[in-house]
């Protein structure tokens, strides 16, 4: 599933793509051009604006405001997205792909620290960035285990009929 988020919905699409998600996301796009390249790359659209989820019925789900966790719980259950989780294989800044990278070839690009302490890494194929298993890598991992249990967790509660 391929995602594009309007320009409320930054952080939205940040964690889309730590999830694995073909995400884009632009701080500044007019609604026509958001639609038109939802239609062309066949995304669909995250928006939390009316006119825009008016304008593009059919491709786009209507994120109500609120809390950003609510938010993301909102999309996956929506959408049922758990199955299809992939998580780190897409860079957070720009949505490229991650590739595994041999140490050899990024060591002049990381910190002294990161060269005694890690030994695998992944560079971004779009913008270059480079990742590895850090204490970041460690918080965004116990965020999705966190955020999994919790909707599984709400999966299991008695529905109000």
């Amino acid at each position: 599933m391929r995602f594009i988020a309007d320009c409320h919905l930054g952080k939205i699409a940040k964690y889309l793509r730590i999830f694995g998600f073909d995400t884009l996301y632009f701080q500044s796009i007019d609604d026509s051009d958001i639609i038109h390249i939802a239609k062309e790359q066949k995304r669909f659209i995250l928006t939390s604006d009316k006119g825009l989820y008016d304008r593009a019925k059919g491709i786009t789900l209507y994120i109500p405001h609120g809390e950003f966790e609510t938010q993301l719980k909102f999309i996956f259950t929506k959408l049922n997205l758990v199955q299809k989780i992939d998580p780190f294989k897409r860079c957070i800044d720009c949505n490229g792909k991650l590739v595994n990278v041999p140490k050899n070839e990024i060591i002049d690009d990381v910190a002294l620290k990161t060269k005694i302490f890690h030994d695998s890494f992944q560079k971004c194929s779009g913008c270059g960035r480079i990742y590895w298993e850090g204490d970041h890598f460690k918080k965004m991992q116990l965020f999705i285990d966190r955020f999994l249990k919790s909707l599984e967790n709400e999966k299991d509660k008695p529905q109000n009929i």
